[in-house]
Parts: structure tokens; C-alpha cells; sequence
């Protein structure tokens, strides 16, 4: 026979002990909640001239880089870029490659996948050691945004964490 064991309606209700972890300050935000816009990416093989307008039209300061197989393999720098080019040390038909700041890919230094679903807290402690962050898809086939430290700031500033 079963029994069943029902407390009083006066008794407190145990609460775990406090482990001393702070709560997460994002309240379990992703990286989706960031509302990012699309990943702008250039294809290796990209024109400077066409990276730079490019860039300024839409106000990036980094552009993530791709291969023909859309994985990516560095990133351009736009200030730098620009620098060069007023500086007359590149011709505006150079590719990117020549001018990007390759990932680095080592078995030392793992790949830390960002998606849309990556706690912000996550992203966070990404960011800290990092410029920005490529949010790709689970199987790192598509770069979907980039995330930046600027991103996180906005999200609190609106949310009002």
C-alpha cells in the first residue's frame, strides 16, 4: 500500500543553501535575445575597394573572412584597412587575404562555438580575451552574426539588468 506524506500548510519551505555562485546577470538570455543582424562576410578573394565600401555602408569595424567553402578563416580589420589604402600601401584591387588577421587554429587553442542559443554569460567570458565573436550554426557551416562586447553593453542598457 502506498503512502503519501503531506506537509502542514504552516511549514516553511526549505531552500537550498546559498552555493555562492552569483545569478546569472543575463537572467538566461542567449544570443539570439541580442537581435544581431545578418553576418556581412567577404569571400577571400574580395577587393579591398569593394571591402572598404562595403563596410562603411553598413559601419563595421571587423569583417569576418570566408574561404569558397563559406568557412571562415580570419577577419579584416576596416581601420587598418583604410589606413593602408589613404597610406597608398595597397591598390584597390588587393584581395582581403593579404590583409586579414588569420583565427588562429590549433588543437591547443579549441574552436569555442558561439550559436544563437550560447548563454550570453557564455559570450561574455568569450568576449573578454576577444575582439568579437562569430555566431555560427550548430555544425559551424554558416557565420550568422558577429557579437561584440558593444552588443552585450546595449542588451543590458535596454533590458535594464
Amino acid at each position: 500500500m502506498a503512502t503519501t506524506s503531506v506537509l502542514p500548510a504552516s511549514a516553511p519551505l526549505a531552500l537550498p543553501p546559498f552555493s555562492g555562485i552569483p545569478a546569472d546577470k543575463y537572467r538566461g538570455a542567449v544570443v539570439e535575445d541580442l537581435q544581431l543582424p545578418p553576418a556581412f562576410t567577404l569571400f577571400s578573394n574580395e577587393e579591398i575597394s569593394r571591402a572598404i565600401e562595403l563596410a562603411y555602408d553598413r559601419d563595421f569595424s571587423h569583417i569576418p573572412v570566408l574561404d569558397r567553402n563559406r568557412r571562415p578563416l580570419g577577419y579584416v580589420d576596416v581601420a587598418r584597412l583604410k589606413e593602408s589604402w589613404e597610406a597608398r600601401k595597397a591598390d584597390p584591387s588587393d584581395k582581403v587575404v593579404r590583409y586579414m588577421t588569420k583565427f588562429k587554429r590549433a588543437v591547443s587553442e579549441p574552436y569555442t562555438l558561439i550559436t544563437p542559443l550560447s548563454p550570453l554569460a557564455e559570450l561574455e567570458r568569450f568576449l573578454q580575451d576577444n575582439i568579437f565573436a562569430l555566431v555560427t550554426d550548430h555544425d559551424r557551416k554558416f557565420v550568422l552574426a558577429v557579437a561584440t562586447s558593444q552588443d552585450l553593453e546595449s542588451f543590458v542598457s535596454r533590458r535594464g539588468f
